[in-house]
């Protein structure tokens, strides 16, 4: 039996215990090391998951386990930090959770340090495996529905949150279509963050790809109860399409109301199994069995580029051409300059009840 490659994790969270089932699922791979500066939140995972090596040191871990893997699953603005230092490591992969980055700038000096040791470089849009994911994108590709003309999608809980998610959908349903315009609307009255950086407390982007195909991004917009899309809406010349999540349904020519897909037991991914094929496809991509992994960083960026022009239409007030000038956060640079100023002070994160320990909640 071939030796497995070795999975070191760099932080112990909810997202980690998905990017563990994935690993686990996956029987070319070991989790040989977790790694987390809280003592309690590290023994329950290595409990959980059956891992020996426990790190408070994530560095420390890097220097002593010669990893083959290594999952980044810590809150947003760590993962440019931890990525460079683990690429210096040489690892044959990282995988690091999406949003992959806080900053353009932070994502380029990751893609550049992985590209400078070696190390191939994979974005957690593990939504890209789903069943019906796949399956919309070959319904359009085979022209199904017509000429692609517009894409919805509403979400919750910030747009660098699940917004990703529909932002990398609506490219991944277009072939990976590079945006070439963005306008943006952004809403911050409040001190808001998610997972510790600067989020809005509702926007909207609309989003232009080539030939004349428009896409929307919506966040907070819909009230309490109403919309909410995790795929998008989308609408061609000769017919439609709804995704959200893991269902697909869509409307053609020549046949009367809804086609719902059904995968077949060959073709089915969930949540979970997205992790697990995640998993796999990163084995087979340094393997060298495959040669373009369907979530390597070039795509995670490119959903980062999207939101950070969304922030930074909202800043100039203007529509923003692509490829985005702007290295820094726009909206961290329009908050501090005073464009956006908080007229409602008193910082306030929407995951501040996931911090172990420290009986935080929010409200709005």
């Amino acid at each position: 039996m071939a030796e497995k490659f070795r999975v070191g994790i760099i932080a112990s969270g909810r997202i980690a215990r998905m990017h563990g089932g994935g690993w686990r699922g996956c029987d070319r791979t070991e989790i040989v090391a977790i790694a987390d500066s809280h003592p309690e939140a590290l023994a329950t995972y290595a409990s959980e998951f059956d891992v020996n090596n426990q790190y408070l040191d994530y560095r420390e871990m890097m220097e002593k386990e010669k990893l083959d893997i290594v999952s980044v699953c810590s809150w947003n603005p760590q993962h440019a930090e931890m990525t460079i230092a683990a690429a210096t490591y040489k690892p044959k992969a990282i995988l690091c959770e999406k949003p992959m980055a806080c900053s353009l700038g932070e994502a380029e000096a990751m893609m550049i340090v992985c590209e400078r040791n070696g190390v191939k470089f994979a974005v957690g849009h593990q939504r890209r495996f789903y069943s019906s994911w796949r399956e919309a994108r070959r319904l359009i590709q085979d022209g199904a529905i017509g000429e692609p003309r517009r894409l919805w999608s509403a979400v919750r809980a910030g747009m660098m949150n699940t917004g990703t998610h529909c932002i990398d959908f609506q490219r991944f349903a277009l072939g990976d279509a590079q945006a070439e315009w963005v306008m943006g609307s952004v809403e911050r009255k409040t001190d808001h963050y998610l997972f510790g950086h600067r989020i809005e407390d509702r926007c909207c982007g609309l989003i232009g790809y080539p030939n004349n195909v428009e896409g929307v991004i919506e966040n907070e917009l819909p009230t309490e109860g109403g919309l909410y899309q995790l795929g998008a809406t989308i609408y061609g010349s000769d017919g439609m399409m709804e995704i959200h999540d893991n269902s697909l349904k869509y409307m053609i020519s020549g046949k009367a109301g809804w086609q719902v897909f059904e995968p077949t037991e060959d073709n089915r991914s969930g949540y979970g199994d997205a992790f697990t094929d995640q998993a796999n496809a990163i084995c087979d991509w340094i393997e060298g069995k495959i040669d373009n992994y369907p979530g390597q960083a070039e795509h995670g960026k490119a959903a980062l580029e999207i939101m950070m022009a969304v922030y930074e239409s909202a800043r100039l007030h203007e529509r923003v051409s692509l490829p985005l000038q702007t290295r820094a956060n726009p909206l961290d640079v329009a908050v501090e300059t005073g464009v956006i100023p908080v007229e409602r002070p008193g910082a306030w994160d929407e995951r501040s009840f996931l911090v172990r320990g420290e009986a935080m909640s929010w409200t709005k």
